[in-house]
């Protein structure tokens, strides 16, 4: 099973893209997130015409998640992440997929920081933190992919910038980050890289794809029971260099399942 992140950045703006993408990459799953349209203009009939079944949340102008399957319908268990039943952005979806439990996240960015955008960042990992917990004592397969807004370790960024604002790179993110992984999940692509330097997003600003100014943003991070199979994960750069692309490519992993 090839499962597969991509923050898409406006679904109907780069269907085409995506179309192209999922035509080559033939992808079993994919988390999208960035969708930024509302559910009745998600375009459900394009994707199944293109062989995926989908799940989707989203809203008008921001945010948005979906799960797309191969040739199937993911059958979905959470369209919001619990703990706080007064925050409407639309930001994860959960769907059990071929016998995986499917969570797509799109944390929040946080910028500004301090102030509160990078307040709701970090209670919205805690949130996420405390969910992820809770499928790991169910000992369910289960992947958690999609866009975390955090550069994870240097390794992770083009340039490092030891007084930087920015809240994709703040001490609190990526020890929040590092507990997630602590509690026993699996950074897919690291698992099978090591210390190389990966990127999933490149800025449209400074011709960042063309000097390869990119960070790691994107990340499958996979339960125990789905680790022991992993047998590969990489990046599709190429996608970021297509006309018209988003300024994220797709991350995928490969496990054995069933």
């Amino acid at each position: 099973m090839r499962i597969a992140t991509f923050n898409v950045n406006n679904v109907n703006k780069r269907l085409e893209n995506l179309l192209a993408w999922l035509a080559v990459a033939q992808p079993d799953v994919v988390c999208l997130q960035e969708t930024k349209t509302a559910d009745a203009l998600f375009p459900a009939r394009a994707l199944e015409q293109a062989g995926y079944g989908a799940v989707w949340t989203g809203e008008r102008t921001w945010n948005g998640v979906a799960i797309l399957a191969r040739g199937a319908a993911p059958v979905p268990t959470r369209r919001a992440l619990p703990g706080d039943p007064h925050d409407v952005q639309r930001r994860y979806i959960e769907a059990a997929v071929g016998g995986v439990l499917v969570g797509c996240v799109y944390l929040p960015n946080g910028n500004p920081q301090p102030g509160p955008k990078f307040a709701y960042k970090l209670a919205w990992f805690e949130r996420l933190i405390g969910h992820a917990q809770g499928l790991l004592a169910a000992g369910v397969p289960a992947v958690l992919a999609g866009d975390f807004n955090v550069v994870a370790t240097d390794l992770d960024i083009y340039r490092v910038k030891p007084r930087t604002a920015d809240a994709l790179q703040q001490p609190e993110s990526k020890a929040a980050f590092r507990r997630l992984l602590d509690q026993g999940w699996s950074d897919a692509l690291r698992a099978v890289h090591g210390e190389a330097r990966l990127y999933t997003f490149w800025d449209y600003l400074r011709d960042a794809w063309t000097r390869n100014a990119g960070m790691r943003l994107d990340h499958l991070l996979l339960s125990p029971a789905l680790a022991s199979r992993l047998r590969n994960s990489g990046v599709d750069a190429w996608v970021r260099g297509e006309p018209g692309a988003s300024d994220h490519a797709p991350a995928w992993a490969e496990v054995e399942w069933p």
